[in-house]
């Protein structure tokens, strides 16, 4: 007489043992720390999406699983960056990262949020994941209470500390772009060093631009009226009518 199935199988065997059509496995990622960080991190997938709008060509979320395991298992190897970037891959929406599900792609660019309970795992177990398995060739960490910013880069198979510029940005070379601290949150800003803006900021320079331009052409009508009333006064003081 066969024994009852809960008698033979485990859950956790079972699960192992189904196998997860393409696209089909769920990220699994704790809450997120505060509102700071859920900002943080809404805020880099916003402006990295708005800056490579007419691009289809690469993935950018944040609080996403990434499963990893060699072995194709998603419960063995998994990591779930705050934000992470992979270049040259299809743009779509996805439930998770899955390694062999995506021609084996790491991400090209990962930023961590620090925070007092993940600091140190970010700034080591993390750190040399990212390095050694993931090789991810840019990876950063940000705290958005105390706004530390650190960046890395591959060199040799070893991450290397970036050296600020003489603004104290750090150079992303995947992603083409710097990373600075703005009115207390981590932006992007261009090689020139213009800000990527989202895309109301944009709106808003632009309608400050036109307010602008507005002021001026007004001042210019003005400064052309009192000339005008002047020659005016002076026409009339010399005795001729300046209607006529």
């Amino acid at each position: 007489m066969s024994q009852p199935f809960a008698a033979t199988a485990s859950l956790e065997d079972v699960t192992e043992s189904i196998i997860f059509p393409p696209g089909d496995i769920f990220s699994d990622e704790p809450p997120l720390e505060s509102d700071l960080h859920r900002e943080q991190i809404d805020l880099l997938i916003r402006l990295i999406k708005w800056w490579w709008r007419d691009r289809q060509d690469f993935y950018a979320t944040g609080n996403l699983t990434i499963y990893f395991s060699p072995n194709q298992k998603k419960s063995e190897e998994f990591r779930g960056p705050d934000f992470f970037v992979v270049l040259d891959t299809e743009k779509k929406d996805r439930k998770s990262w899955v390694v062999w599900q995506e021609d084996g792609k790491y991400p090209n660019v990962i930023v961590e949020l620090l925070s007092n309970s993940t600091a140190s795992v970010d700034k080591g177990l993390k750190k040399q994941i990212y390095q050694n398995t993931f090789r991810t060739p840019d990876y950063f960490w940000f705290d958005p209470n105390n706004l530390e910013l650190q960046g890395f880069h591959i060199v040799d198979g070893q991450y290397q500390e970036l050296v600020p510029n003489e603004s104290g940005w750090l150079w992303s070379q995947q992603l083409g772009l710097h990373l600075a601290v703005y009115l207390g949150k981590l932006r992007f800003f261009t090689p020139d060093g213009q800000l990527v803006m989202l895309p109301e900021e944009e709106a808003n320079q632009q309608l400050e631009q036109t307010n602008q331009q507005l002021e001026q052409a007004n001042q210019q009508l003005e400064q052309e009226r009192q000339r005008a009333a002047i020659l005016a006064e002076r026409l009339r003081n010399a005795g001729i009518d300046p209607k006529s």
